[in-house]
């Protein structure tokens, strides 16, 4: 007689997913750190993996599991960790996290942009080693959002959400995406325009597209950017060219950085690290009880639709 289905947990999984997993599954969990044989030697017999976006899901892994795998359910909005079309020729359901993330994301790209324009993380520095010496009025001068242009790349559910912060600050919002946003052009007034134009023309231009997009800021795209712009991403570090912002930073071109994702997570580069007027935060932009808690369930949803044989709540498109 078969016994329950099981799920394998690639790391950790937050309540209440977990819970909900444990009363349906057998649940086999693993810790922070990844081995990779040993996850490979956990996922035997899996019909459920639960993934994030430091694990590769790859031919390898998947082939670990056997034929039983039924679902990856990512943790995360972001699903570049996991090879999707090798799921789907294994008939294999992705699913991700969106929408439940969003208010989270946003309000940290909200947070960057604000702390770069404003030089918090200069003055702080500055304070904490003992260079205050008294009030100035040219001291850690930065300058207001409000009549700034903000350019967002890629205004889907997160963009959209930081547009609409970014505009109840007085700034003056251009987006650029593959498609029309007449919503926010209607209740925000932004205007779409091609991506050279926005690099022109943005005082803060904020990246929220998917990591499969490729190198969006490259040595050039930083070049075309106005003098003294602030760059933010809380989408992928894969997005940006990591050595030409470092440069930029470094002889006064680009304003100040605000990232929390990078492309070789958790490391960051020795140019990122020593670069002037770099924020730099170690990929928090989910970090609220209130997101990973809703991110944790919609994992759960998804894994337990597909194994009662139903269509998931968020499934990925291959």
């Amino acid at each position: 007689m078969s016994g329950p289905p099981v799920v394998v947990v690639a790391r950790v999984l937050p309540e209440p997913g977990l819970g909900l997993l444990e009363a349906a599954a057998t649940v086999r969990s693993g810790a922070l750190a990844v081995d990779r044989d040993e996850l490979r030697a956990r996922c035997a017999g899996a019909a459920a993996l639960v993934t994030d976006v430091i694990v590769r899901v790859d031919d390898e892994l998947l082939e670990a599991c056997g034929p039983g795998l039924r679902v990856v359910a990512n943790y995360a909005v972001g699903y570049d960790n996991v090879d999707v079309a090798a799921c789907a020729a294994r008939g294999v359901v992705v699913t991700n996290t969106p929408g439940v993330l969003v208010e989270a994301t946003a309000e940290l790209a909200m947070v960057l942009t604000l702390a770069a324009l404003r030089r918090v993380g200069e003055a702080e520095r500055d304070l904490r080693a003992g260079r205050w010496a008294s009030w100035s009025p040219d001291g850690w001068v930065g300058r207001e959002l409000r009549g700034a242009t903000v350019g967002v790349v890629g205004p889907g559910r997160i963009g959209g959400r930081y547009a609409e912060l970014v505009a109840a600050f007085g700034a003056d919002v251009v987006y650029t995406s593959r498609r029309p946003r007449p919503d926010l052009d209607i209740t925000l007034d932004a205007r779409r325009v091609a991506l050279d134009e926005l690099l022109g023309a943005s005082d803060v231009v904020s990246l929220h597209v998917p990591g499969g997009a490729g190198v969006v800021i490259d040595e050039a795209a930083v070049r075309r950017m106005r003098p003294g712009a602030v760059l933010v991403n809380t989408a992928r570090g894969s997005l940006v060219d990591e050595a030409a912002v470092a440069r930029a930073l470094a002889d006064g071109h680009l304003g100040a950085a605000g990232l929390d994702v990078f492309a070789d997570e958790p490391r960051v580069s020795r140019a990122l690290l020593t670069a002037p007027r770099a924020i730099l935060l170690p990929h928090i932009g989910s970090a609220t009880r209130e997101a990973r808690g809703a991110m944790a369930e919609l994992v759960a949803r998804n894994v337990l639709a597909v194994l009662c044989g139903e269509e998931p709540p968020t499934p990925v498109t291959p």
